[in-house]
């Protein structure tokens, strides 16, 4: 029988990158499933980029950073992304990637029940260790175990490559970086040298073993991504990096995959 969790105080913490950018993480969430949630303020719109697992109320945590509209973009449809996109009316996905907001497939917070063995195996074989019990090391006050599981999202605005989400005084081209997952995007911005990549690339050991993952559009990707003339990337985990990071992760990717 899994043991009883701590309570936490507080669910989110927050980073301020700069005047515009905010990242969000859930430190209570076990390192595999904890993504980086994006708030960046523009004019007329605000940008959400992926939006953590759902157990607490994301909207309410960034209401006093968003005072206007806001965009919410997921970077692919993986389940530590996806959890707080149905509080949102304006949510963007590659159609690739779509089904998965409309119809959230984690019904469980224990990694063995949700995913089963040969995933969970997997995962660990990859260098990201899971933990026995739950996905979470402490839970929201008043959170039921029994009862999780991620919600629903309304309706799915697709986008694809060339689209671009636009806030008014900046805007985003999206660009297709299948690997990870077949619909994975990031988010450019050419006047700032801004990337948003999702997990097409992060500074961590990279998952493109997984069911739907394809290593040879991996490899793309990375060829991709060095011809960006990137000033930071802002990833969907870990920490933020510049450009010669950017290129030694790309490199070092496809060298071991070039066997």
């Amino acid at each position: 029988m899994p043991g009883v969790l701590p309570i936490a105080d507080r669910w989110f913490v927050r980073e301020r990158i700069d005047d515009a950018i905010t990242m969000l993480r859930e430190p209570h969430v076990v390192p595999l499933m904890r993504c980086n949630i994006w708030h960046l303020r523009g004019r007329d719109r605000d940008l959400l980029v992926d939006a953590g697992m759902g157990l607490v109320s994301l909207a309410s945590e960034i209401s006093d950073l968003a005072d206007k509209p806001i965009t919410a973009v997921a970077s692919h449809g993986h389940d530590d992304h996806i959890g707080g996109f149905h509080e949102f009316d304006d949510v963007r996905a590659h159609p690739h990637e779509a089904s998965l907001l409309l119809e959230p497939p984690l019904d469980s917070l224990e990694p063995r029940m949700a995913w089963g063995d040969d995933a969970v195996d997997a995962l660990e074989r990859a260098g990201y260790p899971m933990p026995e019990q739950y996905f979470v090391t402490a839970l929201p006050p008043g959170f039921a175990l029994d009862t999780y599981r991620q919600q629903p999202v309304r309706a799915v605005h697709q986008i694809v490559e060339g689209d671009v989400v636009d806030l008014g005084d900046r805007s985003f081209e999206v660009l297709h970086l299948p690997g990870h997952s077949p619909g994975s995007i990031g988010l450019w911005e050419a006047a700032t040298g801004t990337l948003f990549s999702g997990d097409a690339i992060y500074d961590g050991p990279l998952l493109d073993e997984l069911p739907e993952s394809s290593i040879s559009d991996y490899c793309n990707t990375m060829e991709r991504l060095l011809t960006l003339p990137v000033t930071v990337v802002h990833a969907g985990h870990d920490d933020s990096f510049d450009r010669d990071r950017l290129h030694e992760l790309a490199r070092e990717y496809l060298a071991r995959r070039a066997g």
